[in-house]
């Protein structure tokens, strides 16, 4: 992944100096509880063999949601909708399944318990037509209503916020036609209701690869993970007021694209990763402050042992970070997982979620309920998810 250097309009954010930085990091790695965990673990294989395209787990029950597809012999695509039952990783129910060129994508479970799910109809070559159905509630196993995005078919949604238990999501669309213009909007997902659709101007931070995106759901605000380019160039955040439909943005700290965003709604902190460095970039907002901790053992090579995904449970209070190249362990990933002050607090290993061969990128779900979570692997051909507790 590429970065350009940040844009030079920043929000009223202040980063803290090197001298502080060099301090904290100290602090919050010297001050870790490393232990390794691994636990009994559940595999929920797709139920035909397909390459998983997006999987959630329902943070409010007992069931997920994943989507998979596999070209068959005769060129077209086996495409299914499936959900599973998150204790034993057993499918309960194939709720579509198709034969054509068409496709499906799970972008989440959003609200309560309300999974939803991405259509793709090909009509003709380059003609697809999207379309949104919904499973609500997600126990339901069986589609309930259509989703209806206040968007052209000219325009892909690319991200949609995990957040759960609460009423708004955050979605992030770009339009395909050539012009590249991105757009974040709120939305009530079971509801079908949505806010102001926000254009992005800034389409050369924010346009060029889209940007993980993360909405604090207290203040209605999105954070997005910008930048266009070059090695070694700092990113850029994008703050999305979604209630007022205004959009600023600020130099990010880390070097490189953004991989990864999730934001703690109660005190408002910020958390990336990002490509370059193998750094872990925390935003304290409400102090105007920033600090970035190092992944342990990733100075060899920071690029390749960067982390990917980010998670937050927000009744522990904890940020989970993906390494699909883990430096604690010789081989396979690595989670790691951080308080709200950057302090590493466990790292599980024993994964496999490489993002090599990923149509959807590697993502962490949580249950924060259960101190469960599921990511990608380990099979390479992405057909199967596994289980973790913390």
């Amino acid at each position: 992944m590429i970065q350009r250097f940040a844009s030079p309009r920043r929000a009223a954010f202040v980063l803290l100096s090197l001298v502080c930085f060099a301090s904290t990091l100290g602090l919050a790695q010297a001050g870790s509880s490393q232990v390794p965990a691994t636990g009994n673990r559940i595999f929920v294989h797709s139920k035909f063999g397909g390459q998983i395209f997006g999987f959630d787990i329902d943070q409010n029950g007992t069931e997920g949601v994943l989507t998979e597809a596999q070209t068959l012999s005769n060129g077209n695509i086996l495409a299914a909708v499936e959900t599973f039952d998150q204790t034993t990783g057993k499918i309960l129910s194939v709720l579509a399944k198709t034969q054509t060129q068409d496709d499906y994508v799970t972008l989440g479970v959003a609200g309560t318990s309300v999974g939803l799910i991405e259509h793709e109809h090909v009509v003709s070559l380059l003609n697809v037509q999207r379309t949104f159905q919904t499973i609500n509630p997600l126990s339901g196993n069986k589609f309930s209503g259509k989703w209806t995005p206040p968007l052209g078919q000219k325009h892909l949604i690319t991200s949609v916020t995990r957040n759960q238990g609460t009423g708004n999501v955050a979605v992030f669309a770009e339009d395909n036609s050539g012009n590249f213009i991105p757009y974040v909007f709120s939305s009530n997902v079971g509801a079908n209701t949505f806010g102001p659709v926000i254009q992005i101007t800034d389409s050369d931070n924010f346009g060029s690869v889209p940007p993980p995106i993360a909405l604090n759901s207290a203040t209605n605000v999105a954070y997005l993970g910008g930048g266009n380019g070059c090695f070694g160039c700092s990113p850029v955040i994008g703050v999305a007021d979604l209630t007022n439909g205004t959009f600023t943005e600020f130099g990010g700290q880390g070097f490189g694209f953004v991989n990864g965003i999730a934001v703690d709604s109660v005190d408002n902190v910020v958390c990336t990763t990002t490509e370059d460095d193998a750094t872990v970039e925390f935003y304290q907002v409400n102090n105007n402050a920033a600090f970035s901790v190092v992944l342990p053992n990733s100075a060899s090579d920071p690029q390749f042992f960067s982390g990917a995904d980010v998670q937050f449970d927000p009744i522990n209070k904890l940020f989970f970070v993906a390494q699909p190249n883990s430096s604690e362990s010789a081989t396979g990933s690595t989670i790691y997982v951080y308080d709200i002050n950057g302090n590493l607090r466990r790292f599980i290993n024993g994964f496999s979620f490489s993002n090599a061969f990923n149509v959807v990128p590697a993502h962490i779900a949580l249950n924060p309920s259960t101190r469960t979570g599921f990511v990608d692997g380990p099979n390479a051909g992405v057909t199967d998810i596994e289980s973790f507790t913390y």
